[in-house]
This record gives C-alpha cells, sequence and structure tokens, in this order.
C-alpha cells in the first residue's frame, strides 16, 4: 500500500518552512528513484514522470534562450491575450501586490510576453531565468506553473521543491491556462508566483477565475467583431442573386444570403481571393471584405473590372482606407503607422522593401522587425490588394490618395522623415511622386 500523498497547501498555511523542507525531502527521494516517506502530489508526480522520460536534467540552469525585445514586442501585437490585459490586471494585481507575488503571462509556446507586480519579486524572478522572453516550457524547463497548466489544459498549482528544476525550489506558481472560446485553442497561461512564504492555497482558485473572466471577454471581442463584419456585409449581400456568405478571417459567419446559415466554414490556410472549392460549401468565389471574406457559391463567372484603392488622408484626425473591387466595397479607419505605410506605398507604385520603409519610417534601414509585423497585419485587411518581395499594391488597381488643403496638414502625428519632406514640399502635394515613382496614383485634394 502507497503512501497518502502530501497535503502542501493545508501543510503551508500552518508552517511555510516545515513545508518546504518535507517538499524538499520527497523531491530528493523521488527523483532518486527511492520511495519518499509521502508521496507527492499525482499531478507533481506525473509531470516529474514525464521530465525524468524525456532526460530533462534538474540541475540544469534554465537561464538561457531569452527571445530578443523586438521578438518580445511582435509577439505581444500579435497574440490574443493583449485584449484581455485589463481583464488580467484588474482582477490580479491588487491580490499580487498584497501577497508580494507578480503576475506573469506567456503565450501559448510558453515565452513570457507580460510580467508585472513588486519590485523586489520581479528582481528575484530575474534570478532564476524567469524573465520576458523566457522559454518557460515544461519540457524546457520542468515542472513550473506556466509550463504544466498549459500541457494539462488546467489550472496548477506547483510549491517550491515541487518544480523539477532545483533552481526553482524556493518558488511557487499558480498558473491557469487561458484557451480561445471559440475552438479551444491554447492562447497562453496566466500565472502569479512568489517566493513560498507569501503562498496562500486559495491563489489557484483565484487565478482560474479571472482567466475565466479573459475568456468570457475574449467571447465578447468575438462577437464585437463579427457585427462589424456583418455591418460591412449586409449591402454587399443584399445586392447578389445566389447563394452567398460572409465569414471572418477564421471562418465564423457573420451574414448569409440565399442559403442556411453555416456557423463556421473550414478555410484552408493561406486562404487568397479567387474561385476555391471550400468543403462544405463546394465551389466559391472568394473575395476580400474588412475583416474577413465574402464566399459567393456556385460557378458565377468571376468579374474583371479593376479594383480601386481610395487612402483618404485629408482630415488629420482620421485617415480611411476604401476599396472598391466587383461586389464588394468597404472602407476601414487606419492607425497612424497604417495610414504612413499606405501612403509611402502610394508614393512608391513601383514597390518598397522592408529597409526601405523602414528607413522612411524611422531613419533606420535595420528596423525591418517592425515594418514586416505592421505590414503582415495590413495585409490581414487588405488581402490580394497588397502584394510583397518587394510591398506593393496590385499592379491593376487604381490607387487614389485624398490630401488635404494644406500640406502641412498632411499625417501631422507622423514624425517618419520621408513624410515630414512630404510635408514640407508643396510643389510635390500638387505635382505628384517625383519621376521614377510609376505608375503614380492620382492625388486629389479637396
Amino acid at each position: 500500500m502507497g503512501y497518502p500523498p502530501l497535503d502542501v497547501a493545508r501543510l503551508a498555511v500552518v508552517d511555510a518552512a516545515h513545508a518546504a523542507r518535507v517538499l524538499r525531502e520527497v523531491r530528493e527521494a523521488t527523483l532518486a528513484g527511492r520511495r519518499a516517506r509521502i508521496a507527492p502530489r499525482p499531478v507533481i508526480e506525473q509531470s516529474w514522470g514525464r521530465m525524468l522520460r524525456s532526460g530533462l536534467d534538474p540541475e540544469r540552469d534554465v537561464r538561457s534562450g531569452l527571445l530578443s525585445s523586438q521578438e518580445v514586442r511582435r509577439r505581444r501585437e500579435e497574440s490574443p491575450l493583449r485584449h484581455v490585459l485589463p481583464v488580467l490586471r484588474e482582477g490580479l494585481l491588487s491580490v499580487a501586490d498584497a501577497a508580494q507575488h507578480i503576475m506573469v503571462v506567456a503565450d501559448a509556446d510558453g515565452r513570457v510576453l507580460w510580467r508585472e507586480g513588486a519590485a523586489r519579486v520581479l528582481r528575484r524572478a530575474d534570478g532564476l531565468g524567469f524573465e520576458l522572453g523566457a522559454d518557460w516550457r515544461e519540457d524546457v524547463v520542468g515542472t513550473n506553473g506556466v509550463g504544466t497548466p498549459a500541457v494539462l489544459r488546467r489550472p496548477v498549482q506547483v510549491f517550491a521543491a515541487e518544480h523539477f528544476a532545483r533552481s526553482q525550489t524556493s518558488w511557487t506558481c499558480s498558473g491557469a491556462p487561458i484557451t480561445d472560446p471559440r475552438d479551444g485553442r491554447l492562447l497562453g497561461v496566466v500565472d502569479l508566483s512568489g517566493p513560498l512564504e507569501t503562498m496562500h492555497p486559495a491563489t489557484l482558485a483565484w487565478v482560474d477565475s479571472v482567466a475565466k473572466l479573459a475568456e468570457a471577454r475574449l467571447r465578447e471581442l468575438h462577437l464585437e467583431s463579427l457585427e462589424r463584419l456583418r455591418t460591412v456585409a449586409a449591402p454587399v449581400l443584399a445586392r447578389l442573386a445566389g447563394r452567398a456568405t460572409a465569414v471572418d478571417r477564421d471562418g465564423w459567419s457573420a451574414a448569409v444570403t440565399g442559403m442556411p446559415y453555416v456557423r463556421r466554414v473550414a478555410l484552408p490556410k493561406g486562404l487568397a481571393p479567387g474561385r476555391r472549392r471550400l468543403p462544405a460549401l463546394g465551389v466559391c468565389t472568394v473575395e476580400p471584405l474588412a475583416g474577413g471574406w465574402l464566399l459567393r457559391v456556385a460557378d458565377e463567372p468571376l468579374a474583371t473590372a479593376a479594383p480601386r484603392i481610395v487612402l483618404d488622408l485629408a482630415r488629420p484626425d482620421r485617415r480611411t482606407v476604401t476599396v472598391v473591387a466587383p461586389s464588394a466595397s468597404w472602407t476601414r479607419e487606419l492607425s497612424p503607422r497604417h495610414a504612413e505605410l499606405l501612403f509611402l506605398l502610394a508614393e512608391h507604385r513601383g514597390g518598397r522593401g522592408a529597409a526601405k520603409l523602414a528607413e522612411d519610417l524611422f531613419g533606420d534601414a535595420s528596423r525591418t522587425v517592425t515594418v514586416r509585423a505592421e505590414m503582415s497585419r495590413i495585409r490581414r485587411y487588405l488581402g490580394e490588394f497588397l502584394q510583397h518581395r518587394p510591398y506593393r499594391f496590385r499592379a491593376d488597381a487604381d490607387v487614389e490618395v485624398l490630401l488635404p488643403g494644406d500640406s502641412r496638414d498632411l499625417l501631422p502625428q507622423s514624425a517618419a522623415p520621408a513624410v515630414a519632406r512630404r510635408r514640407n514640399d508643396a510643389e510635390n502635394s500638387r505635382t505628384g511622386p517625383p519621376p521614377g515613382h510609376t505608375p503614380a496614383p492620382r492625388v486629389v485634394a479637396p
């Protein structure tokens, strides 16, 4: 008959130092292949078993392999978790401060993207390698409150010497996974961590509750995005005969016409405009919409009219791009950075590489990572109308730029060297781009 598992939470509440000693004994015996006086908790024993079978060394120093700050920024910008940071902060930071813990948010790859909380604890975490950009997967650093919840897809609390790596045995973590409420895909893990002596057994339940609130907020955001797409798609669908549906980039349906509602359409990776066969619908004509796709079912003839793209920069407080294409027309408001990039591409219809755009934006041709990340986001909504290698508008597109009456009002918040030069050149605003940038867009000033 085996020994009963250790009730760490109860023991730690009574005497944290004694709990730490007992856990060290259990860890040393178990990892050495001996039978411990008290059995480790099943969730920990199973995790240790995975680590031992994989050959992971518990004495290994895990302070290596950090992502660059640029890569951390890129992942932050692309992670859906950025949308729920306010929920996580509101729910956990007050608890973290009171308990002398820190809040850590990692992505689905186990990479630490955000850390917030007590400065003293943050410094202590640095010593453990628990830093921004660190890889905290279970198969890299052993049993822990980020990697183990990601593996198990459920909340896990790891106390002191329950960590597999010796370097982490003075630490305690309570982590819960955050999944995409649409399809259950793991988005990342939120974790509260700190020294064992500040641990509280209720922390895990609290972290799990806040993670569920974050998932609820993601669900709300998804419904809001579908509603926006529905608003764009409604007038388009009203003009169509036959069967058609508007879906977001992941295939979730926003509106249909002439056919039963389908909750989600399976879309192939790298879907591009054109005639495609889709599993649930058969042959479809795929056209881009702002934030999604228009799928026209059956063998309609493909329209050949050239698309028209209007970049409206006439108002200094609002910037938009409008696409007018066969069977679809939509407008999207632009961020200042996206307005700068599209303006530069309109100025250089022959195309612009990432290094050139970086030089135009920052005066530094080496900042290509930022440019590529932003261009990737732009291509999500412009789709086929924006090409790359080099970045450029589609060759047959009729590109029109609406400029302010006073050239000094052109993107007034922009500090990009290329935009500043354009602002200061009134002659250029009347005559269009200098020779060599052909074909040039039509520039219209009110």
